[in-house]
């Protein structure tokens, strides 16, 4: 018996063009297809209010693979200043809602006060734009999970920027701790900070927020204490409970927010000592891990180990130095990455997840929760 083809004759060049031409390009029925690598991908800027977005603007020009399109921001002087650093095809405007209508991005860098975040986010996800956004995630955790439900629902990537992503020893830090070299973590000391915003010169429009207690949620108790906050739930996960302290040690500048705050987090099997300052007497930013079989300290540049078993008094005290490798160019800057996993189609991973981010943003409430009550919060 003559077997017959399920397909009329008529049919089967179709079927057979678009077979081939799946397996030319490597992509199935229902799977998201890559940016094609000659497509640039359209970026934009929403505010110019927060000094970071200055460094984004040049890691965004030595992208080939992107091309800034519009930057939203209602500053007359920062405008300007914008204007004299980007390409004159950039289109500015002071409705951040006009441009994504109209420039229409496939990607948005948002760089504003973080009371903000949620609300440009919500306009974001309606027009399935990705979306990043300076650390930390909101101002409060109700907001940080409404950002997370939404980018989940319309099917959006969220980043949220911490520069010690970017960072080699952050990076070998964190596998040496996954690869069990001091053992299972029993004490983290994170200190970050500096001297203050303003004995820093940050910005005037950076300054205004930055010490609006709505604004900015806090003052070094959210501005560092999310550094402290990242390392914890990256290495050790969800903490139980929080504790926190904070003081306004600069009395002579009567500012509404914190200058200084210390927050413990506790963990069934270790405790993690947050320390946010705008109060050293220069930068800090180093986290040093303890556990049984030694101890690892990473900085901005240097990574140093000492074996719990080493030299005793004789050793030095932040250890030995780790030979560091070079990141990857994805890996290097939080508009390499944000590009990479965009057209490569790949999830945003930790420590600049939307998942882990909200865990930070609950430890911050938490701890500012503690300040005013005096009492320690559980985590549930």
């Amino acid at each position: 018996m003559k077997s017959r083809s399920l397909l009329p004759n008529r049919w089967i060049p179709t079927v057979v063009a678009f077979l081939v031409c799946a397996a030319l390009t490597g992509q199935t029925y229902g799977a998201k297809p890559r940016v094609a690598a000659e497509t640039k991908t359209r970026l934009a800027v929403v505010g110019l209010d927060h000094d970071h977005v200055w460094e984004l603007l040049k890691y965004m020009a030595a992208e080939p693979e992107a091309e800034l399109v519009a930057i939203a921001d209602q500053h007359p002087a920062l405008v300007e200043q914008a204007k004299a650093q980007v390409p004159a095809s950039v289109k500015f405007y002071s409705d951040f809602v006009q441009m994504l209508d109209e420039a229409k991005p496939e990607a948005v860098f948002v760089t504003t006060e973080n009371d903000r975040h949620l609300e440009i986010l919500r306009e974001c996800a309606k027009r399935h734009i990705n979306y990043s956004v300076e650390k930390p995630m909101a101002t409060n955790a109700a907001d940080a999970r409404e950002m997370e439900r939404l980018a989940n629902q319309a099917g959006i990537k969220l980043m949220v920027n911490y520069w010690n992503a970017w960072v080699a020893p952050s990076r070998e830090l964190y596998h040496r701790v996954r690869n069990g070299d001091v053992g299972p973590i029993r004490k983290m000391v994170v200190q970050y900070g500096h001297q203050g915003p303003k004995e820093i010169g940050v910005s005037e429009y950076f300054a205004k927020w930055l010490y609006d207690p709505l604004k900015n949620g806090g003052g070094a108790i959210v501005d560092f204490g999310c550094y402290g906050a990242e390392w914890a739930v990256w290495l050790k996960g969800r903490p139980k409970r929080v504790y926190a302290t904070s003081l306004k040690l600069k009395t002579e500048q009567h500012n509404s927010v914190d200058d200084d705050a210390t927050m413990v987090l506790d963990y069934p099997d270790a405790t993690v000592i947050v320390e946010a300052s705008w109060d050293w007497p220069y930068g800090m930013d180093q986290v040093q891990v303890f556990g049984a079989k030694g101890s690892l300290l990473a900085g901005h540049d240097d990574l140093f180990y000492r074996s719990g078993s080493g030299g005793g008094s004789r050793e030095r005290l932040e250890g030995e130095p780790v030979k560091l490798e070079s990141l990857p160019h994805e890996g290097s800057n939080p508009v390499a990455y944000f590009l990479h996993c965009i057209r490569e189609n790949k999830p945003v991973e930790d420590p600049v997840s939307a998942r882990l981010n909200v865990q930070v943003v609950e430890i911050l409430s938490a701890a500012r929760e503690s300040v005013l009550s005096g009492q320690a919060q559980e985590l549930h």
